[in-house]
């Protein structure tokens, strides 16, 4: 992963969701420094990490898992859990920039509508997922968590599947990681990164694409399939 550049900080103070939708608009967004820091850090890397949706790659294995549906799919049934899995530190991981202010304000973006997350659960206990912001027609990927192979992976497909029939023409993941760049992650330079988003903020996705019930071979279907392609066929 690629060192931020930590351009602005702010404590917590009278930052709200809505200062943080217009972070995103403008291309920054936040991290805290460790779990115990009560402060805010609005991030602005010089390398931005995305997913141009209608270059996502699906590894072989991964096609096969996806479609015999190990895992029972949910969205937005348990964001809060998702989020403190994702601030689990472990092996690699010594600690976490999603401390107590960054938590609650993204509890407050998904009391809005503005944050989803993606859960993969086995046996009713919640064993991976993601979760991200949306604001217009760009996606803002956040953090993943697996405690059982291949499920972040598997919600990132379905994630992918749901963008393109809601039609969100964009998937920013902040970095670009090796884990991302199996899935065709890409790393473009901020100043090209903001003219992406800008026409990608004056689109009106179908958000109930997000929670529509999908299949393991019908979301790897979606997920390759062209942008367009898809997202005349979901709505």
């Amino acid at each position: 992963m690629t060192e931020p550049d930590f351009s602005v900080s702010d404590p917590f103070g009278g930052f709200g969701p809505q200062q943080l939708l217009r972070c995103y608009a403008d291309g920054v967004f936040p991290m805290g420094e460790t779990r115990d820091d009560p402060r805010i850090f609005l991030v602005e890397p010089d390398q931005r990490g995305v997913i141009l949706l209608d270059r996502f790659h699906i590894p072989t294995r991964l096609r096969r898992t996806v479609r015999s549906e190990p895992f029972e799919l949910r969205v937005d049934t348990a964001f809060a859990d998702v989020l403190d899995a994702c601030a689990v530190t472990g092996s690699g991981r010594e600690d976490t920039w999603i401390n107590g202010p960054i938590r609650r304000l993204y509890l407050e973006l998904f009391a809005g509508g503005h944050a989803h997350s993606i859960e993969c659960w086995r046996d009713e206990h919640l064993v991976g997922g993601l979760y991200g912001v949306t604001l217009g027609g760009a996606f803002f990927g956040e953090s993943m968590f697996s405690r059982e192979r291949d499920a972040s992976k598997v919600a990132l497909v379905h994630l992918v599947a749901r963008l393109k029939l809601g039609g969100w023409t964009l998937l920013d993941t902040q970095f670009l990681t090796g884990h991302l760049a199996q899935f065709g992650a890409v790393e473009t330079p901020q100043a090209t990164y903001l003219r992406m988003l800008k026409p990608a903020l004056k689109m009106v996705p179908d958000k109930t694409a997000l929670a529509r019930p999908l299949g393991g071979a019908v979301a790897v279907t979606y997920a390759l399939q062209a942008t367009t392609q898809a997202s005349n066929t979901g709505c």
